[in-house]
């Protein structure tokens, strides 16, 4: 049961993780400034640090 919990959570994080990298680099070739490329790299290791973090929940 935590195996297919995990591996629920894990699919969830990697689609919202998918759809705000898709987002952020839509926003950045909309609108081609260091500012957002900057804003885009922080959602990015936001996203990756909260994935970390679902995962050592489960471990």
């Amino acid at each position: 049961m935590a195996r297919n919990t995990m591996n629920v959570v894990k699919g969830v994080g990697a689609g919202l993780a998918a759809g705000m990298l898709f987002g952020a680099v839509g926003s950045v070739m909309l609108k081609d400034s260091k500012k957002n490329k900057r804003k885009v790299a922080k959602a990015i290791d936001a996203v990756e640090g909260i994935l970390d973090g679902i995962q050592d929940i489960f471990r």
